[in-house]
């Protein structure tokens, strides 16, 4: 092997293989920078993916591709490729001013041109003085950016020419209709673990691995395909499927509840996919719910039949992944003291937010805010039991007329 660089020459690249495909494999390990050869941000990000791919045989579009440091220890930018690989391009340039959602480019007669949509309005007015008329390349690429009159960008295919990175289980081009459209395939999360792991697969991986910040929680492989989890020491007088649904749907979508009948105090819960489901078990496990301690562990049934008593939440609006992905990964945790409400009404008040929920416990302290114009509170009980017991009871319920949101808020004080 030759002397360790930042640059890596990739062998076997056949016509079909796009720049875009290129990069999944690498950017799990670090940001690339430069891609001709391919050059990562630095040398450690460098030695890492060949230590990787030295027991891992990459694979791109069923093409095997063999890597290895390149001679050059820097790469100069070829100016004129700037309408390649553009998607990963702008959002290495803009993701330093905000959490950049969706990213659509399209060629038209003035020229190779962008849309870009941002978290927040604020973060989109900081990329907008910090980035006009600057240069993406040194003396070329001059950014000309205007604001636009679209509220949302529609996008369809994560692929080099549009990306939602709030979705990454977006295919990259039009397939046929799933039995369970929406849902990812279970398994498929974390793949490029896998020798011949698909190129969608590792991108996909890597974007959620960026969720949690570039590692998963401890304790969290991201290998797990058990997607049934079966749920046991539940109060039998308090609860039913729905507020099962309620807490387990922070982790991922579920399918199917089931309470059993010839065991209560035990249900099964079938989620979308098995990282979701190793999410819950990690995060739930011990978790305390109208004074009793959940045990949380994998069933030994691969999923819960339909049936008149499993309740099927497949086409509910309450699943959470459906939309905002990788947010939603991003907010995972264990139950906290702390719950945040959302989808609140423009007029409420504090004392209505409180006579809605203080019956599940002692509040500590409240805070009602808006954010994009959006109310939104953050509601702080003594105890995590008491924050879990509001969560599952009133999330989904109706508030002057709005079906409020609740989630479990990392804040430790308000």
């Amino acid at each position: 092997m030759a002397e360790p660089s930042k640059v890596i020459h990739i062998r076997n690249v056949g016509h079909e293989i796009a720049e875009a495909d290129l990069l999944q494999l690498l950017q799990p390990f670090g940001n690339v920078s430069k891609i001709a050869l391919l050059q990562m941000q630095d040398l450690h990000n460098s030695v890492s993916a060949l230590q990787y791919y030295s027991t891992v045989q990459p694979s791109v579009r069923g093409r095997n591709v063999y890597m290895q440091f390149s001679s050059h220890q820097e790469l100069t930018t070829d100016q004129n490729s700037h309408g390649r690989n553009s998607d990963q391009v702008l959002h290495q340039v803009f993701k330093a001013y905000g959490y950049v959602e969706k990213i659509v480019t399209f060629q038209k007669s003035a020229g190779f041109q962008a849309l870009i949509q941002y978290q927040s309005l604020q973060e989109a007015m900081d990329a907008f003085g910090a980035l006009h008329g600057r240069n993406i390349y040194d003396g070329c690429c001059q950014l000309d950016i205007q604001y636009s009159n679209l509220s949302e960008l529609q996008v369809h295919y994560n692929n080099d020419r549009s990306r939602d990175f709030t979705n990454p289980s977006l295919p990259t081009e039009q397939r046929p209709r799933a039995s369970q459209q929406g849902y990812p395939d279970p398994g498929g999360l974390y793949a490029f673990q896998q020798p011949g792991a698909s190129y969608a697969q590792m991108g996909r991986a890597a974007m959620i691995t960026a969720a949690f910040g570039g590692t998963l929680p401890p304790g969290v492989t991201g290998t797990n395909e058990r997607c049934t989890l079966i749920v046991s020491n539940l109060n039998t007088d308090k609860i039913n499927e729905d507020k099962l649904f309620n807490l387990f749907s922070l982790y991922g979508n579920i399918v199917r509840i089931k309470i059993l009948r010839n065991k209560p105090d035990h249900a099964l819960v079938e989620m979308a996919d098995g990282f979701q489901a190793e999410l819950a078990v990690h995060y739930l496990k011990g978790a305390v719910l109208f004074a009793k301690k959940l045990e949380v562990n994998y069933s030994k049934y691969p999923n819960i039949t339909s049936a008149p008593d499993a309740h099927d939440y497949t086409t509910s609006s309450l699943n959470r992944f459906n939309s905002n992905v990788i947010k939603n990964y991003r907010h995972c945790c264990a139950p906290t003291k702390m719950i945040h409400i959302s989808a609140l009404p423009q007029e409420i008040t504090e004392d209505v937010i409180l006579n809605h929920v203080s019956e599940h416990g002692s509040v500590v302290n409240t805070k009602l805010f808006e954010v994009n114009g959006k109310r939104q509170a953050l509601i702080q009980f003594e105890s995590e039991e008491e924050a879990t017991e509001a969560l599952v009871s009133k999330h989904a319920t109706s508030l002057e007329g709005n079906t409020i949101r609740i989630s479990f808020s990392q804040m430790q004080s308000i």
